[in-house]
């Protein structure tokens, strides 16, 4: 009979300290988040000194934290996977010390898990992945359409040539006077407004899959700087409807016709901005008319930054026989291949 495997997972890339322990790269024992959300709140945006002091603070009681939920001693461990990159460097290199330091200790095997991969593992802890299939990942610092043949493999189809989607909703929140971070509450406001006003669509090249959302950021902040010039004021209830209108049909466009493309058999959502409800529910209903490919969204708690999506990540990388060894480092630029 097969053993176990039982994975902790690390996560300090950006503003969450996070730590979680995974069976079998599915099943969720314990999963311990410290936000730091109203620390960067009144700086209207994460300050990457004063995310690494909390990650210092939080590292220690979060791993135990974690190891005491899921009722397990560091021996019981089959390996401990960490975020190695992309993300701010010195939030990383809190969460890769400490996995170090607890591999080293306890002897246990060490994995260099990349942040983006974990993002799209989160849906291995709702349903089994299923091949090929395509991701699209939608985040603070990255847009990306990911294709994947195999477990571990990543093609990189289409990426953010400037402003990546979360980017631009906190840009825009800002502009509107909403409080960081702007996605929820724009999404909120969406949902009670109208799209009323005549926004740009970046479709890029024809056969292209990269996106940009610089323009449509300018063109929102263009909008209200004229309206204001007049003397005139714009719902922001209508504003928010429309933006989000023009960022979700570019997104989910460019993946359903990547998705028919590739012939995938599932499509992935990934990643914060996954959690924006307009995202999902368009993304469902367009994906409800291709057959026979499934559509995988995670449940909000799995969209954020955690750890047990880097936790299901290295599982894989685990039982693929991926080690790293104690010259691992934080990589804030690191590709995903």
């Amino acid at each position: 009979m097969n053993k176990d495997v039982y994975v902790l997972g690390i996560e300090t890339s950006c503003d969450e300290t996070a730590a979680a322990v995974v069976k079998n790269g599915r099943e969720i024992v314990s999963n311990v988040v410290a936000s730091q959300i109203d620390s960067h709140k009144r700086f209207g945006g994460v300050v990457p000194e004063v995310a690494s002091r909390h990650h210092v603070e939080q590292i220690t009681l979060v791993i135990e934290e974690a190891m005491n939920r899921a009722n397990l001693s560091f021996a019981d461990l089959d390996a401990i996977a960490v975020t190695q990159g992309p993300g701010l460097v010195g939030a990383l290199l809190i969460g890769v010390n400490a996995a170090k330091a607890l591999a080293f200790a306890h002897q246990i095997p060490l994995i260099g898990v990349h942040h983006i991969a974990g993002h799209i593992y989160a849906n291995r802890l709702v349903t089994e992945m299923k091949f090929p299939l395509l991701s699209l990942v939608v985040s603070g610092g990255h847009t990306e359409l990911v294709y994947m043949k195999e477990h571990g493999k990543f093609e990189v189809i289409g990426e953010t040539r400037d402003d990546a989607a979360g980017e631009a909703y906190d840009k825009v929140a800002r502009a509107l006077h909403l409080p960081y971070p702007g996605g929820p509450h724009i999404d909120r406001l969406a949902h009670e407004g109208s799209v009323t006003i005549d926004l740009p669509r970046a479709w890029l090249e024809e056969d292209s899959y990269d996106f940009s959302f610089s323009g449509l950021k300018s063109a929102v902040m263009n909008t209200l700087h004229n309206a204001a010039q007049r003397g005139e004021q714009i719902d922001a209830k209508d504003m928010a409807a429309s933006f989000q209108a023009s960022v979700v049909d570019v997104l989910v466009a460019k993946t359903v016709k990547a998705a028919q493309e590739y012939q995938v058999r599932q499509v992935l959502l990934a990643g914060g901005v996954a959690a924006n409800r307009g995202l999902r529910a368009e993304l469902e209903r367009k994906m409800a008319e291709l057959e026979g490919v499934d559509l995988v969204i995670p449940p909000l708690s799995l969209c954020t930054d955690n750890a047990a999506m880097i936790a299901a990540a290295g599982t894989i990388l685990f039982e693929q026989g991926k080690r790293a060894d104690m010259s691992l480092n934080a990589d804030p630029g690191l590709e995903l291949s």
